[in-house]
């Protein structure tokens, strides 16, 4: 619906036919502009409920002035009292919208002289159609805006997802799901999502257990262990014959997992079924176990668990570890035989 320009001045002779130039701009496009844009002028809900009802009177050719009484605006809001919609009204006013052109009862009419000079008494949106470049720029950034803040809240919220699935204990997802409760600005999420790259990064990276390990021992056994754990690396990233690991040698040696089930492991579906159970315990995100017991066999993810957990304090991160050697970089070095039968051999040489 395009409305007319209409001014105080003489309008000649077309102006008393009401035949005037249309606006550039729908009327109902800067209202939306300035609706969306409400926040940048202080206005509230109601404020734009009181200048959708001044527009609602409006007429086609019959210019930007409106003429309806106080009781007619309270009524076409919704029952508002006139105290509420005098306040309304100032505000646009002090704004600009709006512009008052009292006669001098403040009734509000139209008069046309003989030769077609005309004059509006009320209350003119002049001012408001001729601010509606500025009005939709202005709405338009702020939805560009919140479009960017949406596009990288969704970033972040994958990769926490992601950080949560491979290590659900780490500190820094708490404090990124606090912080998205707020509402950020676009700068704030552009530095929470580099944060949570950073953490990404550093989880694909995962520790070398021999670097870490930690064994109560003396001199002596310090340095054999160390030796050992070394071995051990070497026989966790290479593949040794085709010999079938048998769960009775996987539940002897591995006896910190067993020493956690109340029922005797006899065969592999209880040992996966306790080893579900135990990766929660690890900081293993039990969809992480189901992924890796797909990509490498339901034997293979859980010697994993039953293995790590051996080593104890030699691996520094659980779920990171189970990442790399089931669906990471080192998933075709993982070789549970030669493991389990470093470990025995460690065992014996130690009791």
């Amino acid at each position: 619906m395009a409305f007319t320009k209409l001014s105080i001045e003489a309008a000649g002779a077309d102006a008393t036919r009401g035949s005037f130039a249309p606006s550039e701009t729908d009327v109902w496009t800067i209202f939306r502009a300035l609706r969306d844009a409400r926040s940048v002028f202080g206005l509230r809900p109601g404020h734009i409920q009181t200048l959708q009802a001044m527009l609602s009177f409006l007429k086609p050719g019959h210019g930007e002035t409106v003429f309806a009484s106080n009781i007619s605006l309270c009524q076409r809001v919704g029952g508002i009292d006139e105290r509420t919609l005098r306040r309304h009204i100032n505000r646009f006013v002090e704004l600009g919208f709006i512009k008052r052109n009292d006669s001098s009862n403040r009734k509000r009419y139209r008069v046309r002289s003989s030769g077609g000079e005309c004059i509006s008494y009320g209350l003119s949106l002049t001012p408001l159609l001729q601010r509606a470049s500025e009005l939709i720029a202005i709405a338009q950034e702020m939805e560009n805006n919140r479009r960017d803040r949406i596009f990288v809240r969704k970033q972040i919220l994958t990769k926490l997802a992601h950080l949560e699935e491979h290590d659900p204990s780490n500190a820094f997802i708490n404090h990124a799901r606090k912080a998205l409760r707020r509402k950020l600005s676009l700068p704030e999420y552009h530095a929470l999502l580099a944060n949570t790259d950073a953490e990404c990064q550093s989880l694909s990276t995962p520790d070398n257990p021999a670097e870490t390990m930690e064994l109560p021992a003396n001199d002596g056994q310090t340095v054999r262990h160390q030796s050992r754990s070394k071995e051990e690396e070497k026989d966790l990233d290479s593949n040794i014959g085709d010999e079938a690991l048998k769960p009775n040698l996987l539940t002897s040696v591995c006896d910190q997992a067993t020493s956690f089930s109340t029922e005797s492991l006899r065969n592999w579906v209880d040992i996966e079924n306790h080893a579900r159970t135990l990766a929660p315990m690890m900081g293993i995100h039990p969809e992480t176990f189901e992924k890796a017991k797909n990509a490498v066999g339901a034997q293979k993810a859980s010697c994993a668990i039953f293995i790590m957990l051996q080593l104890g304090k030699r691996i520094r991160d659980f779920g990171a570890y189970f990442y790399s050697i089931t669906l990471g970089q080192r998933q075709n070095q993982f070789d549970p035989l030669a493991l389990i039968k470093r470990l025995s051999e460690t065992n014996e040489r130690t009791v």
